[in-house]
């Protein structure tokens, strides 16, 4: 199936905004193997939301558009729909109960402009929005389907999922054809060198496509097979994952939906071990990405962000002769930090961080993007030095995640 994207929004084509919606439909769209035509940002103008929907409706069988929904005078998307289909708008009344429940469930004054969001094109199926007030609606035309959801990136992800990517399965049946997809993720390995390595794999022979996917600080490999006999896309899918395997395997972290810090927390809980950080140029990145997993309290018991010298010594019992002779951001420092954190917590495991993160701050010997990364489980400490060649945001985020390779290999082999 084809599908062509159209996100809606002047905060879009003004730069205001960053448009994360395309991003998350085109991944996911191309994991079910639907290929996408085109990609187009419109802002919020009738004859310029009228001339995208011509445009890819010549390219694809189905439209996603996003944008626009929402209760104010800029938000058009529905009625230029209309309009450019030629039909009426009507009132859901069933939508605009649950408009009306819903910001008075949650404390908001109701305002008649807010009757907007429960106006669709005729004959339109809606679509549930489980997050916010504003629903979407999907209607066919001459044997294709639009669906239309609104621009908040929360709300669009989630309808996407339940209601639209079913939607599309519902309307154009290719049972026929049956794909499988297969995710590996990796990390600290380029693009290049991926590619490199997976030159002298014969995909195109095992029936197999393969993309690369840069996600900062992660690359993604999606393998995707298409067959009649969904047992032989399996089959195709799992001979090329094992070429994969065998030449990146020290670099894959995760497959399919898992996260790195999925993983971590996973065989934390497996192995029935505590855990504490120590933080300084993360400044809390590292517990942030740790406690967005579910029941991340069965195994982080704290998190600590000593910025400062004096933070390191009277929380984590840093010697001051130590910073002094070696620096905060030393193999010294870090060492002594997860040693800290996790006697102070009395955790089975420390983990700490401590580096340079710019723009200023670097010397000669210790440029910016220095980071040093220490594990201590109380018998044996480990720690490493790190050259990231970043930004500020991304030195941290380059932390984070080494940080979290680093405790995903010795929990792999503990």
């Amino acid at each position: 199936m084809r599908i062509g994207i159209l996100t809606i929004g002047n905060e879009l084509t003004s730069g205001k905004t960053q448009d994360t919606n395309t991003n998350f439909i085109a991944r996911q769209l191309y994991r079910l193997g639907w290929q996408i035509t085109a990609m187009l940002s419109v802002g919020d103008n009738d004859d310029a939301i009228k001339s995208g929907l011509e445009y890819l409706r010549g390219l694809a069988d189905g439209l996603i558009v996003t944008g626009g929904l929402g209760p104010t005078v800029d938000d058009i998307t529905t009625a230029a729909i209309a309009r450019a289909f030629g039909r009426r708008l009507v009132m859901d009344e069933a939508v605009l109960q649950h408009v009306k429940d819903r910001m008075t469930g949650r404390g908001l004054k109701w305002t008649e402009n807010n009757a907007k969001q429960a106006l669709f094109p005729e004959h339109a199926e809606t679509i549930e929005n489980r997050v916010g007030t504003a629903w979407g609606f999907a209607l066919e035309q001459n044997g294709k389907i639009i669906a239309v959801m609104p621009g908040v990136p929360s709300e669009a992800e989630k309808m996407l999922v339940e209601g639209v990517i079913p939607l599309f399965r519902r309307k154009f049946s290719e049972d026929d054809v049956q794909v499988v997809t297969r995710i590996i993720k990796l990390s600290g390995v380029s693009e290049s060198s991926i590619d490199q390595e997976l030159a002298t794999v014969p995909f195109a022979k095992l029936g197999v496509t393969v993309g690369f996917y840069p996600r900062f600080p992660e690359l993604e490999v999606v393998l995707t097979a298409r067959h009649r006999d969904r047992d032989k896309a399996q089959e195709a899918i799992t001979q090329a994952e094992g070429e994969v395997v065998k030449r990146l395997f020290a670099n894959i972290f995760a497959y399919d939906q898992d996260s790195l810090e999925g993983v971590v927390a996973a065989l934390l809980g497996r192995k029935k071990l505590t855990l504490a950080l120590a933080e300084s140029c993360t400044g809390g990145l590292l517990a942030d990405r740790l406690t967005n997993v579910p029941g991340s309290s069965v195994f982080f018991e704290r998190g600590i962000v000593t910025y400062s010298n004096a933070s390191k010594e009277e929380l984590l019992l840093v010697p001051p002769a130590v910073i002094r002779q070696h620096g905060a951001v030393s193999q010294e420092t870090a060492v002594l930090m997860a040693e800290g954190v996790r006697k102070t917590a009395c955790t089975d495991l420390g983990l700490a961080v401590t580096g340079i993160a710019g723009p200023d701050g670097g010397t000669e010997a210790k440029p910016v993007g220095t980071v040093f990364i220490a594990l201590a489980d109380g018998k044996n400490t480990l720690c490493r030095q790190f050259a990231f060649r970043w930004d500020r945001r991304r030195i941290k985020v380059n932390a984070s995640q080494w940080a979290l390779l680093m405790l995903k290999n010795y929990l792999t082999e503990c």
